[in-house]
């Protein structure tokens, strides 16, 4: 999936504004400004449409994570995973939003697309274990659905 089409999924979840993206860049530690930003929500047939490039979307998923769950400056920062995935994607939005896997699972039930418990795990696990799955852009468009249907009610 786009980082776009994340970024758009995530901004209209949350109903923000370009500004607060560009808050929410920002709390990782990367500047950058509504400039920069903006071509980045357009849709891909739009003039003007710039891709986001996986780094800017790495700052942004910490971001997400730190302006909802908090940030702990007792501990070092995490690197950067790159290339960005969509069980990355994933894995993030988990952790932002708090998610336990009866969440994650009623989420999917939402948007009629069940998953057992040992697919869903699966999406969790460190790339080269035995039981990796890979995120499909069809489970990931899903679960933003689902997930802006929990967070906007």
């Amino acid at each position: 999936m786009l980082n776009n089409d994340v970024l758009r999924s995530v901004r209209y979840m949350l109903d923000v504004s370009d500004a607060k993206i560009v808050d929410i860049i920002q709390l990782s530690g990367k500047q950058t400004s509504v400039a920069e930003v903006a071509p980045l929500l357009k849709k891909d047939d739009e003039e003007g449409f710039v891709a986001c490039d996986d780094e800017l979307m790495a700052h942004f998923l910490d971001g997400l994570v730190y302006l909802k769950r908090g940030k702990d400056d007792s501990r070092p920062a995490q690197p950067f995973e790159l290339p960005v995935t969509n069980n990355m994607v994933l894995k993030k939005l988990r952790v932002a939003f708090e998610l336990k896997e009866d969440d994650m699972h009623e989420i999917m039930q939402s948007v009629d697309c069940p998953v057992s418990k040992p697919e869903m795990s699966a999406l969790f696990r460190k790339f080269g274990h035995s039981n990796y799955r890979t995120c499909g852009d069809q489970f990931l468009r899903n679960f933003l659905k689902g997930l802006t249907l929990r967070v906007r009610g």
